[in-house]
């Protein structure tokens, strides 16, 4: 590429990068601000749950996420099963837990999510793997697989595409979890969400 050819490109990608900086940077109305609205769309009550895990994120419960009521649609073999994580991550020990045979599924009812709502964290026991993903409508993203091995434990943290619903749905979109067995003979309690920025 010859000298005039290279800065005229190298002119127009710092052209083209200025002016979408420009734009991000310029006032939008109430309603263009909603697709990417970082206020929480409900006030559910918060906690660090995972503090002992060195995760210093304030995580509030998903609805019926303690399984200590059926709550959640339950598919397959799933069930409410007797034991709970031994860590009283909700403020009390539980009584139950869910049980999910390899093929079966669990999904919580409707939650707001928004921007504010990056990620999903819970606890898992038994042998097996359980994938996590999040619904909206039609829409069925992936957040990601959790792996039982023995002792109750906490997962990882896992990804709820929570912007992307937001965008799609105008701000806020109302959303549930799902969590399928892949493999084993998992057991899942106090399933949480992280919405960040009130943490």
């Amino acid at each position: 590429m010859t000298g005039p050819v290279r800065r005229l490109v190298g002119g127009v990608s710092i052209a083209i990068a200025l002016g979408v900086a420009s734009a991000l940077a310029l006032p939008v109305s109430a309603a263009a601000a909603d697709p990417i609205n970082l206020a929480a769309c409900n006030n559910a009550a918060l906690s660090p749950a995972f503090a002992p895990w060195a995760d210093p994120s304030s995580y509030e419960l998903a609805p019926g996420g303690d399984f200590e009521s059926a709550a959640w649609r339950l598919d397959g073999r799933a069930q409410l099963t007797a034991g709970s994580e031994p860590y009283a991550a909700t403020g009390t020990l539980g009584n139950s837990s869910l049980s999910l045979p390899a093929g079966s599924s669990a999904q919580s009812p409707v939650t707001c999510v928004d921007a504010a709502y990056p990620t999903v964290r819970f606890f898992i026991a038994g042998t097996g793997l359980v994938a996590v993903n999040v619904i909206d409508g039609g829409l069925d993203l992936p957040a990601g697989i959790a792996a039982a091995s023995g002792a109750w434990e906490p997962t990882s943290v896992m990804l709820t595409e929570a912007p992307l619903y937001g965008i799609l749905s105008g701000g806020t979109a109302q959303v549930s979890v799902q969590l399928t067995a892949l493999t084993g003979d998992p057991q899942v309690d106090d399933v949480f969400i992280d919405p960040w920025n009130r943490g």
